[in-house]
């Protein structure tokens, strides 16, 4: 579900037309539907109602401030991973008991400053973290809640990339670990084990992996008789980019609050992409086109730098016209590429396509997560700008950077 339809020849973003925003904006740009992000957080909140969750709404797939404002502003907390996006949290106005503070290097004074902040939970992942948390809590004289990030070796059937609950990648520990850190707990005075965290993926169909992840965290407790009051099974939810048939949220609740409810404790989830991911679109223009003895390109201008999705994952994202042709147009196979000096700089290849005309504008479709957030200033191109509509109106929640931001600090 999303908020960009088509009304007559031109593409709207709620009850604004995508060209009006270009004429004010440029191109390339990020353009994102408020009420497509507010309906999918109330889709997962809804359909988890029974087990009264607390919704952290996953900052690294869309970290923009007025995104973080308007999830916080109907009651959503944040799932952090970085000093940064703690500071963002806090310009957000964020609970602080809503937060959750994961990643595998939290630094010293990332840490000092989330205690001093007094957010509700550090998802610790090693042994040495827990330790240095439990320092740095008893040097500030605070107590803080700690859950512990089991890596429970389940496939989620997703890029490699992207998966997280796998024994050889970085996350977690593992279950013999996790049961030494829970015999040991007694040493850690100011770092109190409250919880169970787990994040499997990113970009999973299917319910049955959460499933299966939240059994052997169940049956891990149950064998080592522990307690804990907290469970955090992360997020991953995935969502429709071109022919995937994802889970709904009442699918996904209907699989695992069963295994929820009977443990009785308290959930903690942390979606991301299933928020955000088609509440966004990026923006293009045709530059040029070309055509080889072997390809045809158009070439735009926004490149890897704008939207990284495609050359890290070879991600599929629906390319749209934001004005209709008049008639119907013969398509062609076509790469559509960007400016940026790498051949791996594409958002589409060997797409079945309209062979638009200079000055034509694409939209990019399912870019509300992990786009702007990833992007960089390669090439030394300036960074696209963020724009937010709310029905009828929208406003810059970015502004597009020049080439003074691309030197300050040097």
């Amino acid at each position: 579900m999303h908020l960009f339809k088509y009304k007559g020849r031109s593409l709207c973003c709620e009850n604004v037309k995508v060209d009006e925003i270009v004429r004010r904006v440029g191109t390339p740009l990020y353009i994102y539907s408020r009420n497509t992000l507010l309906g999918h957080y109330r889709r997962i909140e809804k359909a988890l109602s029974s087990a009264s969750p607390l919704i952290c709404f996953s900052v690294k797939s869309n970290s923009n401030i007025a995104v973080l404002k308007t999830l916080v502003s109907a009651g959503s907390g944040l799932d952090i991973v970085s000093g940064g996006e703690l500071y963002r949290a806090k310009l957000a106005k964020a609970d602080p008991k809503k937060i959750v503070y994961a990643g595998v290097g939290k630094k010293q004074d990332e840490i000092i400053d989330a205690i001093k902040y007094g957010i509700l939970f550090f998802n610790i992942e090693s042994q040495e973290e827990l330790e240095l948390l439990n320092r740095c809590a008893s040097e500030l004289g605070k107590k803080v809640n700690v859950a512990v990030r089991v890596n429970p070796d389940v496939d989620a059937a997703t890029h490699d990339y992207i998966t997280t609950g796998a024994a050889h990648t970085k996350f977690g520990v593992d279950f013999k670990t996790a049961r030494g850190i829970f015999r040991s707990s007694w040493r850690y005075r100011n770092a109190v084990i409250k919880g169970v965290h787990l994040h499997i993926g990113s970009q999973i169909l299917s319910p049955r992996p959460f499933r299966d992840a939240i059994k052997k965290v169940m049956d891990f407790l149950e064998e080592n008789g522990l307690f804990i009051e907290y469970l955090n099974i992360g997020g991953g939810m995935g969502i429709v980019y071109s022919l995937e048939k994802p889970q709904t949220a009442s699918r996904f609740a209907g699989k695992i609050l069963p295994l929820v409810l009977k443990s009785g404790l308290k959930l903690i989830l942390e979606p991301g992409r299933f928020i955000s991911g088609n509440s966004g679109i990026m923006v293009t223009k045709v530059l040029y086109r070309k055509k080889t003895a072997r390809k045809r390109f158009v070439i735009v201008d926004s490149g890897m730098n704008d939207f990284m999705r495609p050359s890290l994952y070879s991600a599929y994202h629906n390319i749209l016209p934001v004005i209709k042709p008049v008639k119907n147009v013969n398509r062609v196979k076509c790469d559509i590429v960007g400016p940026i000096c790498e051949t791996g700089d594409f958002l589409a290849r060997g797409r079945l396509l309209p062979f638009f005309k200079q000055g034509d504008l694409l939209a990019v479709m399912g870019a509300g997560a992990y786009g702007y957030t990833m992007s960089s200033n390669y090439n030394s191109r300036p960074r696209a700008p963020e724009v937010m509509v709310d029905g009828s109106r929208f406003f810059v929640a970015k502004r597009r950077e020049s080439y003074r931001d691309l030197v300050r600090g040097e």
